[in-house]
């Protein structure tokens, strides 16, 4: 079974267990680690992998042979995508934006945010690798930058200043989770089972943390223990071993807000119930 996650810590703590035959029942998987861009490209290809972790923003376009799983993907509170500056810039209006995917969460709050707070609205987009971000920020290729995962924890590394937390805006407006990353399964598949793996990978890195730490590491792109830590406990929560209500009500706000603004295809949003 062919499966594609990003190398961040928060993926590779949830499916460890899934991946390296610690999950009982499940069959043995083909991993490709990929950046949230290209899943959300492969989303909508009819032979794409059998499950993938996308951008909820993402769900709008996805083909029809896929439909979201209640667990595995990221939504938290106070763990939102930040938009950065290198201190020279007190206003975005008309300025060049490196984002980190077109179709991702943190560029649907951002497009949201800016409809509200960026006065004839911002320039350029430039999309671009996320960890590629900052420094083009930094070295002034870009005047700005959308920032997702673990920079939030080491922006102040490359000299930059937070213009807004994009978290902070979306739970003060809505009172709601952010909703950023979705699993994706092909609709053939006994979508219960698979769940109940992905589920039982969850527990089992919880109950294990020390297990993975290799494997973390091993794809954490340079971050330093500690910081992939931090990265965990911030993304790895409830929501990722079930959405709930108050999940799929974020996931459902988000959608149906930038649907209402044109950002994204109107969808019946119940049909990402199984």
């Amino acid at each position: 079974m062919k499966i594609v996650y990003s190398p961040c810590p928060n993926d590779t703590f949830i499916f460890h267990a899934l991946v390296h035959g610690l999950v009982p029942g499940a069959p043995k998987f083909d991993v490709t680690y990929a950046d949230i861009d290209i899943t959300n490209k492969l989303a909508v290809e009819a032979n794409g992998p059998d499950i993938m972790k996308i951008s909820y923003a993402a769900l709008p376009w996805i083909s029809s042979d896929y439909t979201l799983l209640p667990c595995g993907g990221a939504l938290g509170r106070g763990c939102g995508p930040l938009v950065l500056t290198n201190g020279s810039e007190g206003s975005i209006s008309g300025k060049k934006v490196a984002v980190p995917s077109e179709r991702s969460t943190a560029y649907l709050l951002f497009r949201l945010w800016a409809a509200q707070n960026v006065p004839g609205g911002v320039g350029e987009i430039i999309v671009m690798p996320f960890h590629e971000i900052m420094p083009a920020v930094r070295d002034g290729l870009v005047d700005a930058g959308l920032v997702i995962h673990e920079a939030r924890f080491t922006y102040q590394n490359y000299g930059l200043t937070m213009l807004t937390d994009l978290g902070n805006w979306w739970e003060e407006d809505t009172n709601l989770p952010i909703p950023l990353g979705a699993i994706i399964a092909r609709r053939s598949l006994d979508l219960e089972k698979v769940a109940d793996w992905i589920r039982q990978s969850v527990e089992y890195a919880w109950a294990n943390p020390d297990v993975s730490r290799d494997y973390i590491m091993c794809h954490a792109q340079e971050l330093s223990p500690e910081v992939a830590q931090a990265h965990i406990d911030l993304y790895v929560n409830e929501f990722s071993a079930h959405l709930g209500d108050d999940g799929y009500a974020a996931v459902f706000a988000l959608l149906s807000r930038a649907a209402k603004e044109g950002l994204v295809p109107e969808m019946d949003l119940e049909k990402l119930r199984y």
